[in-house]
């Protein structure tokens, strides 16, 4: 008969944290096995040191190395992979002769822990048991007093050890983190809290419920400093006050671009800077869209007053208000960037700093879904004329059409503009032929999301409304049925010689 194999987790690091299920494995196992560093001593070992017996048959697993430095020849990975397998088939020995092998973790065992690795090599062959123990996560939270995540805050638990790049964006993201491994990853874990607008709010537990722990304010530890049994905790903000602005000082204004529909469109900076604001300011269709957060202002208003709104959310930064004006699609295509930038252009905002935050825009969005009819050069034009002409807006169609352009059609109709896409439609039946496909999208990423692929001179105007979008290909255009039986539009990136 094999032995039975245990993963024990042993808590954070007190010993008194061990679960009562951890010491009764302990207590019955024939073997206990730890991970340990070559000077030999193991954090493992210690914080269960007190059960353990005399006659207990210990097996210390020693890394050959803790940095990447190895002239192994498969380098650090080859390594650490060998000796995964060589310390696997030492339990294996034990369990093949009928012996209990305790194999202990910090924290919990299938969490960023070293057991999880005997666990795939061998829970597969012998009889297998996970103790799960609390995690320094848990720990580290409790030490600080503070709320962790509370009603529907996303918590994002990250290594250290990622790119400084993806550790930012995925702070920007997110309500609420802790980022793991600390040591020597600590420089880049602050840049990365500095520039998502997160390190202010964070907090820094060292060795938490251990001899030597230390609670701080992440921005005042010096790198130095940090070992690598260290957290950064962002905690819950339900309920916590926004900075008091200095007296005079002055806020900002993002102009952030929420794509065509809900989160699923939203990049890791766009979701970063509303998460972060003070004050959403919008037209209310698009602030719905954005999740509430507790100490949040939210000031909607009638999509018609583009410069009025502009207005206050400048004057609410000159009160030292972190502002997100919050625009559909990209703001800088037929959106609240130029309102915005137009407002501040006046002599009052001049030092109120203003950065626009592009989306993914409804042209694009559309593309992508028919396929990829934007693939060569194209123009977008709106065919409202509630601030230009038509005459502007026709000569526009022709010269567009005439250079063989696809054409994005954006603000179609709408109640009030019933017959500006049928005028359009016969002003571009002069230049291309009626076979000529046209994506009608809308409402894409919305629930009433229809796109469809019809031929301009089977375009009905009647079913154009204002959240639809049309992209109107070239003389080049293609229209493909696919093996599904889904047509797919794509215009070729090569133009063709005269």
């Amino acid at each position: 008969m094999s032995g039975k194999l245990y993963g024990v987790g042993l808590g954070p690091g007190d010993p008194s944290l061990m679960t009562v299920r951890a010491v009764e494995v302990i207590a019955a196992a024939d073997v206990v096995a730890y991970h340990s560093a070559r000077h030999g001593r193991s954090i493992a070992r210690s914080i269960a040191e007190r059960h353990l017996r005399a006659d207990h048959i210990e097996e210390r697993l020693v890394y050959p190395v803790t940095t990447e430095a190895t002239d192994h020849p498969g380098g650090y990975r080859g390594a650490i992979d060998d000796f995964y397998a060589e310390a696997a088939a030492r339990l294996a020995a034990h369990l093949e002769a009928g012996r209990t092998v305790a194999v202990l973790a910090e924290g919990d065992p299938m969490f960023y822990g070293s057991y999880m690795h005997m666990h795939k090599r061998l829970a597969d062959r012998y009889e297998t048991e996970v103790i799960p123990g609390v995690t320094s996560v848990s720990a580290a939270a409790a030490r600080l007093g503070t709320p962790l995540a509370e009603g529907e805050e996303v918590l994002t638990i990250l290594p250290g050890t990622l790119p400084e790049e993806e550790l930012t964006a995925r702070l920007a993201a997110t309500d609420t983190a802790v980022v793991m491994k600390l040591g020597r990853t600590f420089p880049k874990v602050r840049r990365a809290l500095e520039d998502s607008g997160r390190l202010a709010r964070t907090r820094y537990v060292e060795r938490a419920t251990m001899a030597g722990e230390r609670l701080a304010g992440l921005a005042d530890v010096e790198p130095e400093s940090v070992p690598y049994f260290s957290v950064a905790v962002l905690p819950s903000q339900v309920g916590a006050e926004p900075p008091v602005p200095e007296p005079g000082a002055v806020g900002e204004v993002l102009v952030v671009g929420t794509g065509p529909a809900g989160p699923l469109w939203l990049t890791p900076e766009t979701r970063g800077a509303l998460a972060g604001a003070d004050d959403l300011v919008g037209y209310t269709t698009y602030l719905d869209r954005v999740p509430v957060r507790a100490g949040q202002h939210r000031h909607g208003t009638d999509n018609r007053v583009e410069a009025e709104r502009a207005e206050f959310a400048l004057g609410l930064a000159l009160r030292g208000r972190r502002v997100a004006v919050v625009s559909g699609g990209d703001p800088g295509v037929f959106a609240m960037a130029t309102a915005v930038l137009e407002a501040a252009s006046a002599p009052q905002y001049a030092g109120v700093p203003v950065r626009v935050l592009p989306g993914v825009t409804a042209a694009n969005a559309a593309a992508a879904r028919a396929g990829a009819p934007l693939g060569h050069d194209y123009a977008t034009i709106s065919l409202s004329d509630r601030l230009k002409p038509w005459e502007v807006i026709a000569g526009r169609l022709r010269a567009a059409a005439a250079a063989d352009l696809v054409l994005a059609l954006y603000n179609p109709g709408s109640r009030s503009r019933t017959w500006q896409v049928g005028r359009a439609k016969e002003l571009l039946l002069e230049h291309r032929s009626p076979e000529t496909p046209v994506v009608v999208a809308r409402d894409v990423g919305g629930a009433g999301e229809r796109v469809r692929i019809v031929r301009l001179g089977e375009l009905d105007p009647g079913e154009v409304d204002m959240r639809t979008i049309l992209l109107v290909g070239s003389s080049q255009t293609r229209v493909v049925r696919r093996g599904d039986g889904e047509e797919v539009v794509w215009t070729p990136r090569r133009y063709p010689e005269e």
